[in-house]
């Protein structure tokens, strides 16, 4: 009982003067989650593109990469022979760019299946690039926290410090890395310098915890139009204002299920999507997300 109802307060809106929202500026009543997609085993590797189309994997089951038509809400597989990605970004050259998680390496795939191979011998989870072409994935059993620049070099750019890597986005300004803890309750940031490299990491973010738990289970993150972040938790999504304050906590579309990834997509890119298992959540927001 103590459980349940930490979590019906923790889906209410903080309303302590220190952030700059509340959950009233995302959630509109009669947008509640709807499921998207279903029929998977374990979906992962939210992405989308410019028209909204949202593209996702299957790690456990699937064969490749599948598509979420923003026009028509079907789905299908977009790309073949593509097994075990868990994360997933289109870049700014239009290929897609994957933690191919199966065969511990990154990759570089053109719309058409042409695969590049960028680095191997990495337990890779998640990945984000930036508009620079600069490519940052986390690796969570090492620690490490990995840069592959525009011109392909490989830099350990920090390890040792984040508890569990695991979901990865940037600022839009591009100036600043973040990174949830799967192991802790921080979300980590960083300075971008101008070659690329990472300086001033720290523990910027504190996720709410679970009752009884001292870990959060950061895992996927992405970021609003307005530099907001958005996380998956074990309590739901934890939103952070761009100066590090927790905004509120976006109820999960199943109470006892696990959710992973997140992603902005639809037409107006205004529709955040999770990855919960078997099946695709989407919930209509008053607020968009930042597309690179």
């Amino acid at each position: 009982m103590k459980y349940l109802a930490f979590l019906s307060l923790a889906f209410l809106p903080l309303l302590s003067s220190a952030q700059d929202t509340s959950l009233h500026e995302y959630l509109s009543d009669d947008q509640p989650w709807k499921e998207a997609v279903s029929g998977y085993n374990f979906t992962d590797g939210l992405c989308t593109d410019a028209a909204g189309n949202l593209f996702f994997t299957d790690v456990k089951a699937g064969k490749g990469i599948y598509k979420l038509d923003a026009a028509t809400g079907k789905t299908d597989l977009f790309l073949d022979n593509l097994p075990g990605i868990s994360g997933l970004q289109i870049g700014p050259d239009g290929r897609f760019y994957a933690c191919h998680n199966r065969e511990q390496r990154i990759i570089a795939i053109t719309m058409k299946g042409e695969v590049e191979v960028l680095l191997t011998g990495v337990k890779c989870n998640d990945l984000v690039v930036s508009k620079k072409g600069n490519l940052y994935f986390t690796e969570t059993p090492t620690q490490r926290i990995h840069l592959i620049t525009a011109d392909k070099k490989h830099v350990v750019a920090d390890e040792g410090h984040v508890a569990k890597p695991n979901g990865i986005t940037i600022s839009p300004d591009e100036a600043t890395l973040v990174v949830s803890e799967h192991g802790g309750k921080h979300v980590w940031t960083w300075r971008i310098e101008e070659d690329g490299t990472l300086s001033g990491g720290a523990p910027f973010m504190t996720m709410w915890l679970p009752v009884g738990k001292e870990t959060a289970a950061g895992d996927g993150a992405t970021t609003e139009s307005k530099g907001r972040y958005f996380v998956t938790t074990d309590l739901g999504v934890q939103i952070f204002d761009p100066a590090g304050r927790l905004a509120g906590i976006i109820a999960k579309p199943v109470m006892d299920g696990k959710i992973v990834s997140a992603e902005f997509a639809g037409k107006d890119h205004d529709i955040l999507y999770v990855a919960a298992g078997d099946k695709i959540f989407g919930r209509k927001l008053k607020v968009s997300g930042y597309f690179r």
